[in-house]
């Protein structure tokens, strides 16, 4: 259960930060028209492409002199970085298939811009933005890289990696314990999945990187 906690103390700081970051930003990057936007979002999928594996000692570079290496901060912030791009990226694709004449038509009956998007392009992304979240939280409920190498000490695992303690050898492993420990894991994601399931097929196949 201390595993549990320190995950979902991970997953819901990481699933929130994202998305107040990339709700605003996917918006702008569909509706606002800038220069450098095309190049930007070009090199934000390219960075996104990288396996993350490949950026750990850089991160652990990063990390180490701001102590936050061995501590939830330091992950979230990994998570974050991680996870707000691609939110971005994701929604932004849905912003896209939203038609213009709906804003104009609500500015038309004088709608400010604040109430355009609180009322009007949020609702109708309820979608995009529900799959997104429950994306993110699955990454970082199941993560297990970044958790095993910059988390020391039982005290401080996630429960994916306290999973593989469990069972690290097949005569130290525990297996009554793990498969209980595994149904702990699965159960509070499958009953996110289950109650989004209807928002799932429209909030994914509109959710592609367009120009």
């Amino acid at each position: 259960m201390l595993w549990f906690k320190n995950t979902l103390i991970l997953a819901v700081s990481t699933v929130a930060i994202c998305l107040v970051v990339s709700v605003p930003a996917s918006y702008v990057f569909s509706r606002k028209r800038f220069r450098g936007r095309k190049p930007i979002l070009k090199i934000l999928v390219l960075l996104y492409s990288f396996p993350s594996v490949l950026s750990m000692f850089a991160i652990y570079r990063l990390l180490s002199p701001m102590g936050l290496v061995d501590s939830k901060l330091g992950l979230i912030l990994i998570y974050t970085g991680t996870m707000a791009e691609f939110g971005l990226l994701n929604m932004k694709g849905y912003f896209d298939t939203i038609p213009l004449e709906i804003e104009e038509a609500a500015a038309i009956d004088g709608a400010n811009n604040v109430q355009i998007v609180t009322r009007i392009v949020l609702p109708l992304a309820k979608p995009s933005i529900l799959v997104t979240a429950v994306q993110i939280l699955i990454y970082v409920w199941n993560e297990y890289l970044f958790a095993t190498t910059f988390m020391t000490g039982a005290e401080n695992y996630t429960l994916a990696a306290g999973l593989y303690s469990l069972q690290a050898t097949e005569i130290s492993g525990s297996w009554p314990i793990f498969a209980a420990a595994s149904l702990v894991v699965s159960l509070p994601i499958l009953i996110v999945f289950f109650s989004i399931q209807k928002h799932m097929t429209s909030g994914l196949t509109a959710g592609g990187v367009k120009g």
